[in-house]
């Protein structure tokens, strides 16, 4: 198939937002605020809008194509907790694409104070279901990745990006 069956070709918004998430109630734990392993969902939650609604690159192309995208790496930063019931929306910048791979930044924000609450930096890969090995994107694919990477070029640098893991020292 070499038609998109979702998304657009841009210009895409920079940084792109995603809206329509809140802090469910079996995501919070003990310490009364949301479970470090429920940001990666919502993260993930988010990102299938994205790949859906502005990239076309979500489960309609995967069920068409049988191949779909697969993050090879992540990290995330926890800067401030997500209460239950918080609304929550994301920011996206895609920061590096080529045929077969993206790379992307996000922030998770509050939607009661606009405060960024925690942050993931991912690298994704387009993987073929039948052989489970990289395979490259339609030219549609990745002439949307390449315009989503040139339309954020001029966003201003996060902190967070590239930040190496480890205890500092002085």
């Amino acid at each position: 198939m070499s038609e998109p069956l979702s998304g657009h070709d841009g210009p895409y918004d920079a940084p792109i937002v995603v809206r329509g998430f809140s802090v469910l109630p079996e995501w919070i734990d003990y310490n009364g605020h949301m479970n470090v392993g429920f940001y990666g969902v919502v993260f993930d939650m988010a990102l299938e809008r994205l790949m859906v609604d502005h990239l076309g690159l979500g489960e309609g192309q995967v069920a068409a194509l049988g191949q779909g995208p697969y993050v090879l790496q992540s990290s995330m930063n926890f800067l401030r907790e997500a209460q239950p019931d918080e609304p929550l929306y994301f920011r996206f910048r895609m920061l590096d694409a080529d045929q077969k791979r993206g790379h992307y930044f996000a922030q998770m924000v509050s939607g009661v104070d606009d405060v960024v609450c925690a942050t993931q930096e991912a690298l994704f890969m387009n993987v073929s279901h039948a052989t489970g090995r990289s395979e490259p994107y339609s030219d549609w694919a990745a002439a949307r990745l390449a315009r989503m990477v040139a339309d954020h070029a001029d966003l201003e640098p996060a902190s967070q990006v590239g930040q190496q893991i480890g205890i500092r020292r002085k």
